[in-house]
């Protein structure tokens, strides 16, 4: 029942490492003397840059990974595995099969974007005005006030007609009439409580009854895409909105995703596609 966030997130456009590194409870016990950075390893006279081993450790540690000589271990043996695969692999001409050509090609194409979406990220910075513009953008938008509500999703007019009817009556409680009656999984069990928003939140014709009631009143029923709703407004409060430096870091991130679309969406239109 909540809108479509207007602010559309970016794909990740590259993975760099190939998977986590699962074989660190593996090789735990293994204890390892404090990494050597100028190791150097081969396999088969075929050497694995360290730059690359590098890359994998510091993929893991962004995933959450602690650095460690376990995970350093862990890192080099994995890409040790992954360098005989590929070698026996090649020996075996799988390497020219159109099917692994390609995916070869995405590989490198995905390296390629995502290093275009860093490089374009450092060099086109989020300047701290437009991130406070934002911040009072999305200010405006959530109001002043939020609101407690609970509702009741039926399929039809008649079902919902007919639950307002009962809530009418002496002694109706409108969470036990949720629990029973309404359609939507995430609030049934709870009777109906949606717990505290604000209306923008809600697509427009459930927004708007919402602004209608009085606290501890409910509505008539409310048509939208989802169904017909019955809605109690429980309670409101002023609204309260967290201080800039608080959300100041994603406010950030979001307007470098949007950034780095549009760029991407420009390339796409000046690009000669038939």
């Amino acid at each position: 029942m909540l809108k479509p966030s207007n602010i559309a997130a970016i794909a990740i456009l590259a993975a760099i490492t190939a998977n986590t590194v699962n074989a660190v409870e593996n090789n735990a016990a293994d204890k390892v003397s404090a990494p050597d950075s100028n190791i150097s390893v081969t396999v088969n006279k075929k050497p694995i840059p360290q730059a690359r081993i590098d890359l994998r450790i510091k993929a893991a540690t962004q995933q959450g990974q602690p650095d460690s000589p376990e995970l350093r271990k862990a890192v080099r043996d994995d890409l040790i595995n992954l360098e005989v695969i590929a070698q026996e692999a090649v020996k075996k001409g799988l390497d020219s099969q159109p099917e692994v050509v390609q995916q070869i090609e995405l590989a490198r194409q995905s390296a390629l974007a995502g290093a275009f979406v860093q490089d374009y990220a450092k060099s086109h910075p989020i300047a701290e005005a437009a991130i406070k513009q934002e911040y009072d953008n999305l200010k405006s938008h959530l109001g002043d006030k939020e609101y407690k509500v609970a509702h009741i999703l039926v399929d039809n007019e008649k079902d919902a007609q007919a639950i307002s009817a009962a809530l009418q009556k002496k002694g109706s409680k409108f969470d036990k009439i949720a629990k029973e009656k309404s359609k939507d999984p995430g609030s049934k069990d709870k009777g109906g409580e949606l717990g505290w928003t604000v209306p923008s939140n809600f697509v427009q014709p459930f927004h708007e009854a919402i602004l209608k009631l009085n606290k501890g009143q409910v509505s008539a029923p409310v048509q939208t895409q989802f169904g017909w709703h019955v809605i109690k407004l429980e309670d409101v409060r002023e609204l309260k909105a967290p201080e800039f430096e608080a959300v100041k870091a994603n406010l950030e991130r979001r307007l470098q995703q949007q950034s780095i679309q549009d760029a991407i969406k420009a390339l796409r239109a000046n690009a000669d596609i038939k």
